[in-house]
């Protein structure tokens, strides 16, 4: 079979790029990760008390039955205190059903900046919910909560450069 060679040099660049996200985990730095696909895609929302209520919910959503209590149970989540963000990583292909005003979904072609796994507090983005390997936020109930608590101001379009 040949590969033309243009074709062999995007792979390349592309397997490239996700070695060095890799390895930017693995030594505990902040990574690019593309949305959609395999991965997920990011629910942007207000980071106020109304959204730290729809966490606090989601741990209830979220909690396994049976499960030692935790109150960390909500899939990951990410606030940006520079930004007064959240950004909820959802089941990829939620953008493409997303009906909310109070957040704003992206999937693919866009790109989101992940925090160092090992950050967990100010200063910059951080895992508010640690992200697991188990669990994405589900879009529905994440949908239905943000409608109930209306958190705000709602960002805009324009404005969202926490994710390309």
């Amino acid at each position: 079979m040949n590969v033309p060679l243009e074709d062999v040099a995007q792979d390349m660049g592309d397997l490239a790029a996700r070695v060095r996200n890799l390895m930017d985990l693995q030594h505990g730095n902040a990574f690019r990760l593309p949305l959609g696909g395999r991965f997920f895609d990011a629910v942007v929302t207000a980071s106020g008390a109304e959204a730290r209520a729809v966490v606090d919910l989601m741990d209830e959503v979220q909690r396994v039955r049976g499960a030692r209590f935790d109150t960390r149970s909500c899939g990951p989540v990410i606030d940006d205190p520079e930004r007064d963000r959240f950004i909820w990583l959802v089941p990829p292909g939620t953008h493409a059903v997303w009906d909310n005003d109070f957040g704003i979904c992206r999937g693919a072609p866009h790109e989101l900046t992940l925090p160092s796994m090992q950050q967990t507090g100010p200063p910059g983005p951080y895992w508010l919910r640690p992200c697991r390997g188990d669990r994405l936020v589900p879009h529905w109930p994440l949908a239905d909560l943000l409608d109930r608590f209306k958190p705000g101001p709602v960002p805009h379009e324009a404005l969202l450069s926490a994710i390309s």
